[in-house]
């Protein structure tokens, strides 16, 4: 039964408890921390219809990360973040109609983005016309004649722009660009230019593909798995399963990371005895604690003992056979890497010599190694140079193409890479745009469209003039909370089609519309019958996903039948699309991706076969590499350590353990001992000393960029933390307010939340503004 009444828990940040961080992951706290809040929420029986539907081959898709699912998968194909995200979208909880009018826009800007979320589900279209403050409820016609208006009265396609969130299916994601394309713009900004636009930049420049090269099966076989700014066992904790699995199968695991992560000490894995009564699995053989943006020359450092352990022992250590058939480019690194000294790599790391050596001798001694990175590589100003050194090293033993061994740049999103295989970029490739135009035959347009970042500088400087969101809370998401929420406050209208209530329909234009999408969890019935989705997780696999909740409102359309609706109303016959059919029958938009999308042709068949398909990977799968010389490409980078000038810090932004992306679930993060409150900066214990402050102290947190703009967090409680020095972190998205928009990393231009220059100072409110400057934090 659906319930009306909003779930809210107040919570006052004065009483943030502080406890040491935890040495393990999982285990029993982690079944209750997932199960608790799900039986409260959505009650006993829709919890096990979800959870025992969850990652399975006849059920739905996790819409949290993107970890790939075994061959064999237990009962229990799940973890704590995926029920946490499940119980955040299936609980029968929905806004009521009277709620547009009991609270005004204005009104719910100074609300949290956790309660905004726990108001409930969105189950009709509201529309918020220009010069008001307040939504009130309209028909789909309504709301769709509405959007179509403002779009075809646009003097140009190019005034709007199109957003996609990674949660999108292949089918709506398929559909949407479509959509756009035919409109006659190639503005599809997506939430992979805000996380791994950095990789599939330098791997497309290296091994011609910007995906994994490896499968799920590789983990168990791997001699050594380094992971280097990632923490599994908060992003993605089913992980830690498949690298408990390497370790005990004989593989060693390293840890590259500025803070020691739970997950990467101890796994307890639940669904074992070991793991609920015994200690668990020790997974990090080695833990290196690297300073902020130190991870170029890390990397430099270990091919460089690489080549000098080649040097001293020809024809023993280099793969090669490997690197003359399949790689150029070592003479030149040879003769770059020959400059690069140690003092200089002690110093942009802040490690030991010792333990820099430790890791060159644990890869020189494994014949399969597998790198993995995440957001903590990619969202650094040398991003894309920093994963072309991940390349070379594996590079140089042959780690790419062989069992056990690979690149994996591991999503943190459901479908943000199948997305993009659907075309949702601003600059694919002429291949596809051919295909595309041939099978609707038009001209899709060529120009490069913009990306997120450029997106708000095209809204500040009223270039775009409408924006739509097909999912995602990009407001939120992206950096510079000042400059963006300006920006996109001078658009003419924004349109969200969404599953809750989020900060972004907020934050608006001159008129505003919210469409209520299904989710998917959620049963999916069209007039040719029941239908279901598919997406693509990290390692290339492309599996079906269906529903089987009850949806949670009778009004709700699904996102391929909102696209639809829209497309016919925006583009119509101006290309050879069927946009009422692609509605009744999702079938009809697979057979189109299987004449448009490379490796997926026949995709109807085999999307149907016992857990999906595996698309084509030429590094993976036969050494074959898509450059311009049809070879691997071993780069030279010149290394530049982060600076920090006297007084300042280097700022990362990260997650807590209660939130997935911009989503909030709570305001604990228990595995860094966090209970109560996000308003946190976690600060090393001699910095702290150094600055003249206390832990437990407020202060105030001031950005430090060349365009002298101010950008402060007040009143944030410092917490001694074993971070190295001169290195702070904070939580996302409230901290997002300190990364300047123009503050990108090279090449692939995604915000740079990972090495931000900060002054921290104490807090300079008296006592008695307390209660403002806490309002003014939460809206910050």
């Amino acid at each position: 039964m659906v319930r009306k009444e909003p779930r809210v828990e107040n919570v006052d940040e004065k009483d943030i408890e502080v406890k040491p961080p935890k040495e393990w992951a999982a285990g029993l706290p982690g079944v209750y921390n997932s199960l608790k809040p799900a039986i409260q929420h959505m009650g006993v029986k829709r919890t096990l219809e979800a959870t025992f539907k969850m990652n399975q081959k006849d059920g739905f898709d996790c819409p949290s990360c993107a970890w790939p699912d075994p061959n064999h998968r237990s009962k229990f194909e799940y973890c704590e973040e995926g029920v946490k995200a499940v119980t955040w979208e299936a609980a029968p909880v929905v806004i009521a109609s009277e709620f547009w009018a009991e609270h005004s826009v204005s009104e719910l800007r100074d609300r949290t983005e956790y309660w905004l979320g726990m108001q409930g589900r969105l189950t009709e279209p509201v529309y918020k016309p220009a010069g008001a403050d307040h939504y009130h409820p309209v028909s789909w016609d309504e709301a769709f004649r509405i959007v179509a208006d403002k779009l075809n009265s646009l003097d140009s396609p190019h005034e709007a722009a199109f957003y996609t969130s990674g949660r999108t299916s292949n089918e709506a994601a398929f559909l949407y660009q479509l959509m756009v394309r035919g409109f006659g713009t190639n503005n599809l900004p997506d939430c992979s230019n805000m996380c791994h636009e950095s990789s599939g930049w330098a791997m497309g420049q290296t091994i011609g593909i910007g995906k994994a090269t490896v499968t799920y099966d590789d983990f168990g076989k791997a001699d050594l798995i380094i992971l280097m700014g990632q923490n599994p066992g908060t992003n993605h904790p089913r992980m830690l399963t498949a690298l408990e699995g390497c370790k005990r199968n004989g593989g060693s695991i390293v840890a590259v990371n500025p803070l020691p992560e739970a997950g990467m000490r101890r796994y307890k894995n639940p669904q074992k005895v070991r793991g609920v009564a015994g200690k668990g699995t020790e997974l990090a053989d080695q833990f290196l604690q690297i300073r902020l943006g130190g991870d170029m020359a890390l990397l430099q450092a270990i091919s460089k003992r690489v080549l000098e352990a080649e040097d001293r022992n020809p024809g023993t250590v280099l793969d090669h056979d490997f690197l003359e058939k399949h790689c150029e480019g070592l003479d030149d690194l040879r003769e770059h890497l020959v400059h690069l000294d140690d003092q200089t790599v002690v110093e942009a790391t802040g490690l030991p010599i010792e333990e820099i050596n430790e890791l060159a001798d644990r890869y020189l001694q494994a014949d399969k190694v597998i790198i993995c990175w995440a957001m903590g590589i990619t969202q650094q100003k040398k991003a894309v140079p920093t994963i072309k050194e991940m390349i070379n090293l594996l590079l140089l033993r042959g780690n790419i193409g062989k069992p056990g061994a690979g690149a994996a740049p591991i999503r943190g999103h459901s479908n943000v890479q199948g997305d993009r295989t659907m075309g949702i970029w601003e600059q694919m490739p002429p291949a596809f745009l051919d295909a595309l135009g041939k099978e609707f035959s038009f001209d899709p347009p060529r120009d490069h469209g913009t990306d997120a970042v450029e997106t708000f500088y095209g809204m500040q400087d009223g270039r775009i003039k409408v924006f739509v969101a097909l999912g995602g809370n990009l407001i939120s998401a992206i950096s510079d909370t000042q400059f963006a929420e300006a920006a996109m406050q001078k658009t003419e209208m924004t349109v969200q089609i969404s599953i809750k209530l989020n900060r972004s329909h907020l934050i608006t234009g001159q008129e505003a519309l919210i469409l209520p999408t299904k989710g998917r969890t959620e049963i999916d019935i069209q007039e040719s019958g029941p239908q279901f989705v598919s997406v693509e997780d990290t390692v290339c696999v492309v599996h079906p996903s269906r529903g089987n909740l009850e949806p949670v409102g009778e009004n709700l359309l699904s996102e391929p039948a909102i696209v639809s609706r829209l497309g016919a109303l925006i583009v119509g016959n101006k290309i050879d699309a069927d946009w009422a059919e692609y509605e009744k029958n999702y079938d009809l938009i697979r057979d189109h991706i299987g004449r448009v999308v490379e490796g997926c042709d026949n995709y109807n068949e085999r999307i149907r076969q016992d857990g999906g398909f595996v698309l084509p990977n030429g590094p993976r799968d036969s050494r074959t590499f898509r450059t311009p010389t049809g070879k691997a490409i071993l780069t030279v980078n010149d290394l530049e350590a982060v600076e920090r000038p006297e007084g300042t810090l280097i700022l990362q932004t990260l997650r807590s353990h209660d939130q997935w992306n911009t989503t909030i679930y709570g305001h604990n993060d228990r595995y860094r001992g966090i209970r109560g409150g996000r308003h946190v900066l976690f600060m090393n214990a001699e910095d702290i000393t150094e600055l003249g402050l206390k832990d437990g102290q407020y202060v105030d947190i001031h950005g430090v960029h060349h365009d002298n703009a101010e950008r402060i967090l007040r009143k944030f409680r410092v917490v001694s933390y074993p971070t190295p020095r001169g290195c702070v972190a904070a939580y996302y998205p409230e901290a997002n307010v300190l990364v300047p928009m123009d503050h990108t990393a090279e090449g692939s231009n995604t915000p740079v939340s990972k090495t931000v220059l900060v002054r921290v100072e104490p807090n300079s409110a008296p006592a008695q503004d307390q209660a403002e400057d806490f309002k003014s934090r939460t809206r910050a």
